[in-house]
């Protein structure tokens, strides 16, 4: 009768050991799945467990380190009750199906260590893991009176262990920390945004406004600006009337005053400026007295940066240096709207674009970087010492490419897809205008984009000024 009741108890206890291991994996998972935002607002109702769940959650550490001591305490003993016991049982089965004492008894203790290790993981481990990951929050608030106070009565072993194990990580040149980092890096939050349109959670606008936005603060003052060779400039003897011919021709609104070349820009004019000489004086009236000096930034000069420089200046322009101290182009406000809303187009504006279907490829401007040919072409570009289509022909050629040029576009490393081939459609100067990119064989019949109004590709998404509207504004 006292081997029943003992065997009994022992059951008993094992199913309670179980539990309690649940209880701390539960704490355990919830813990590391709530965001500090989370338990601060629901702390600041001045409940008492969402305050313990809050403490609980600034002393991660020492709190996981305590689930992890309960954890291992009720295990150990779990198998030290359940599996004598359970043979104990199963022992007469064993005898009854024929087996002899000997085999009777090893099986029967194979089968408990069976059971007891699979009921303990089942219902010890996996099921709270589930719930506390599935509904962190209720999971936490119903634990973490319990994990505290085990926390409590331990604090001594958990602190030996802890110390341990910080002085082991530290010497690994690792800083332990008490909290989970709860903010979000911008490649986490935009591969968060690019999850959440593939499933449907957004729309695709949304989403491509997000990821612009997350990506616009790691573009650089370079990656921004419009390059140096599609600037339109005045001399400092220009007039007031070749302002307003220069804007009337190209569309453009403001233009840097230079004393020779780009590199000595003494200011930058706007063409409503023009309209503050009378009509006159315009042949005579020279333009330097109207041009304003802008910021100067460094072409390394990160996007929020370089925002906030524009933003402050009356002209809403800057003109940007390179690490010579050389102008390596100019930033205005639209440059940096379009980095986050894409091309924005007037009645002014050339309608040709960036890149657009062309045949069974697309015809690209030279300009369109790297990151933005992936995103309306599909190819992805390795890594390189370049940043735009033209810089990556350049690179393959080794020499300043004619019409008619092409080249197989090289691959990402370990990366197999079908080859992508560029022809060179048009050229400014020495200066790459357009390029027409084709995943397989080029059709040699495709020698002009047709849709290509020649001459400047500084009108695209990633090389443009301001444009001229019919009241002098800027869009």
């Amino acid at each position: 009768m006292t081997s029943v009741i003992l065997s009994v108890l022992s059951l008993v206890g094992f199913v309670a050991l179980t539990a309690g291991t649940a209880l701390f994996v539960a704490a355990e998972f919830s813990l590391t799945a709530l965001e500090r935002s989370t338990v601060d607002a629901e702390a600041r109702g001045g409940d008492l467990r969402a305050r313990q769940v809050q403490h609980a959650h600034r002393t991660l550490s020492f709190q996981l380190s305590g689930a992890q001591l309960g954890i291992t305490i009720t295990t150990l003993i779990t198998g030290y009750l359940a599996e004598p016991v359970l043979a104990r049982f199963l022992n007469p089965l064993m005898e009854a199906i024929g087996l002899n004492d000997s085999a009777a008894g090893t099986v029967s203790l194979i089968l408990a260590l069976i059971i007891a290790t699979s009921f303990s993981m089942i219902f010890g481990e996996l099921v709270p893991k589930n719930l506390a990951i599935a509904r962190p929050l209720a999971t936490a608030r119903a634990t973490a009176g319990l994990q505290a106070g085990f926390s409590l009565v331990f604090k001594w072993a958990i602190n030996g262990l802890n110390g341990s194990a910080n002085r082991i990580v530290r010497r690994l040149g690792i800083e332990p920390a008490d909290e989970l980092r709860s903010a979000r890096s911008p490649q986490e939050l935009g591969s968060l945004v690019r999850a959440s349109a593939v499933s449907g959670a957004l729309d695709e606008s949304t989403a491509q406004l997000v990821d612009r936005s997350l990506e616009f603060g790691e573009r650089t003052a370079e990656d921004l600006m419009t390059p140096r060779v599609t600037i339109e400039s005045l001399d400092l003897d220009a007039t007031v009337l070749d302002l307003i011919e220069l804007s009337d021709r190209t569309g453009y609104s403001r233009f840097p005053v230079v004393d020779g070349d780009l590199d000595d820009t003494v200011g930058v004019v706007h063409v409503k400026h023009a309209f503050t000489v009378p009509a006159a004086a315009r042949p005579t009236t020279a333009v330097r007295t109207l041009a304003r000096k802008v910021p100067v930034v460094p072409s390394t000069l990160d996007g929020d940066a370089v925002m906030e420089r524009v933003r402050s200046d009356g002209m809403q322009v800057a003109l940007v240096v390179d690490e010579y101290g050389g102008t390596a182009g100019l930033i205005t406000m639209e440059d940096l709207i379009e980095e986050i809303v894409g091309d924005v187009r007037d009645e002014h504006d050339e309608p040709e674009l960036d890149a657009h279907l062309y045949g069974d490829g697309w015809s690209c401007a030279g300009l369109l970087r790297t990151d933005e040919l992936a995103r309306l072409t599909g190819y992805q570009a390795p890594e390189g010492d370049y940043e735009t289509l033209a810089g990556l022909f350049l690179t393959e050629l080794g020499r300043i490419p004619d019409v008619g040029d092409e080249i197989v576009l090289p691959a990402r490393p370990g990366e197999e897809h079908r080859p992508w081939y560029a022809r060179i459609l048009d050229m400014d100067g020495h200066r790459i205008d357009r390029v027409l990119l084709v995943p397989g064989e080029l059709d040699e019949d495709a020698e002009h984009d047709p849709d290509d109004t020649g001459g400047d590709s500084g009108n695209t998404e990633t090389a443009d000024h301001d444009r001229a509207t019919p009241d002098g504004e800027t869009r």
